[in-house]
């Protein structure tokens, strides 16, 4: 993951769930699903980092990070073409964002100056000051390489936080990141930033996600999904669906001390003519029949 929600934000936001009028009007959406993560608990964190299993569905890595002011974090990676999703176990994050049922997300840029435009429709859309953020990288050498700017529409939130982010030119430039050339001027985009060793597994990109958050946490994320050009409608109770670039994001709004991340939807390489249900820990990864696997997690045990 990229470590940008244990940052203190700042600000209120009014928000409503009308969908994008960007979207609508068929504007070019800038901002596309980059990344999601969640905090499982310890049994099925664990059961996810030893899995010989998953090994051979993803491209899969367990790594620990250090971004801005030195803070680390240890994640277990599936990565796809252009997409990935980032699996913590309790505390492998620092403070709140580390307790069982914190989640994340990053929508990112795939032209150069589009998250400038976005931050422009942050503020067409009510949000006055929207918190603006560089990350940095360490490889290891105590020398941070700027990796990505992000927007933020406040920095009030209870356990869940979405940024828009926008790759830096500096990160592509240096080796150490493994990063592809560009494919055009401009290019920031995912499958650029990404690795092609999803090519040697069956997973090919994360298509969905599902994530339970409270009312306060969407309300504060829906302007950011508009401000990108994802188109937004409310769901009965409170949730809501954003749909753009081929991703589907659903969220459902639960009271504090509920949410967490719920299902995984991912598109495979090739489609495959059996079903496989595996068990890792909390959680059932479904591959199959055809070119589709659903991971569902639930009934976790914050003791475990």
């Amino acid at each position: 993951m990229i470590m940008v929600v244990a940052l203190a934000l700042a600000g209120a936001v009014q928000g409503g769930v009308s969908s994008s009028a960007h979207a609508e009007d068929g504007g070019r959406q800038l901002l596309f699903y980059n990344h999601a993560y969640g905090v499982l608990d310890r049994e099925t964190a664990d059961a996810i980092e030893h899995s010989a299993y998953l090994r051979d569905f993803a491209n899969f890595q367990v790594r620990t990070t250090t971004g801005s002011g030195g803070q680390t974090w240890t994640g277990r990676y599936l990565m796809g073409r252009e997409t990935y999703i980032e699996l913590f176990g309790i505390g492998d994050v620092p403070g709140k964002d580390g307790t069982l049922g914190a989640t994340g997300m990053g929508i990112s840029a795939e032209r150069e100056g589009d998250l400038a435009t976005v931050i422009a429709r942050l503020r067409e859309l009510g949000i006055g000051d929207p918190v603006e953020f560089r990350q940095t990288r360490d490889f290891g050498d105590g020398v941070p390489v700027p990796w990505f700017d992000a927007v933020f529409t406040t920095e009030e939130y209870d356990l869940f936080g979405a940024w828009g982010m926008e790759y830096r030119p500096e990160y592509f430039a240096d080796p150490r990141g493994n990063t592809e050339p560009a494919a055009y001027p401009g290019d920031v985009g995912r499958e650029r930033y990404l690795s092609d060793g999803y090519r040697d597994h069956l997973m090919r990109n994360v298509t969905g996600i599902r994530l339970a958050v409270t009312a306060r946490d969407l309300e504060n994320t829906l302007p950011l999904l508009k401000a990108g050009g994802f188109a937004v409608r409310s769901l009965p109770g409170g949730g809501a669906v954003a749909k753009g670039g081929g991703t589907t994001l659903r969220f459902d709004a639960v009271p504090l001390g509920q949410g967490g991340l719920r299902q995984v939807e991912m598109s495979l390489n090739r489609p495959v003519s059996y079903r496989h249900e595996e068990r890792i820990g909390h959680s059932a990864l479904v591959v199959g029949p055809g070119s589709r696997a659903v991971w569902t997690f639930g009934d976790q045990d914050p003791q475990k």
